[in-house]
């Protein structure tokens, strides 16, 4: 995984467990890798992990049964899309709306650049 420098490594760890959720990789119930076999895939500190399992533990995506390892909270994929939506929101919706506004581009223009990259997809 490449990271950026935009956000902690935690955080773009959690956006890559969030995605995997949404796609269906990790099905709701699935036990995920643990800790230490996340790290190595990641090749992050394993402490790096624990923070980003913590942080999915707090937001009822994941859950820990002690002995067990984690696993996918019954809600995960609900939770997924509320926290993903509220980040749109919140911190993405805000900057696209004041790039609009610098570059002079209106609704009806957005809905003809999506719509013809929509297309190419």
């Amino acid at each position: 995984m490449n990271f950026t420098n935009e956000k902690a490594i935690f955080l773009q760890i959690a956006d890559h467990f969030f995605d995997s959720i949404l796609a269906g990789k990790w099905p709701e119930g699935e036990r995920i890798p643990s800790v230490r076999e996340m790290a190595l895939a990641m090749e992050v500190n394993p402490n790096t992990i624990m923070r980003t399992y913590s942080y999915l533990q707090d937001n009822d995506v994941v859950f820990n049964r002690r002995g067990l390892g984690y696993f996918v909270s019954p809600s995960a994929k609900e939770r997924v899309k509320a926290i993903k939506r509220n980040n749109l929101i919140e911190n993405e919706l805000p900057k696209l709306f004041e790039a609009m506004r610098l570059l002079e581009i209106d609704f009806e223009e957005l809905r003809e650049l999506f719509s013809i990259h929509h297309s190419k997809l």
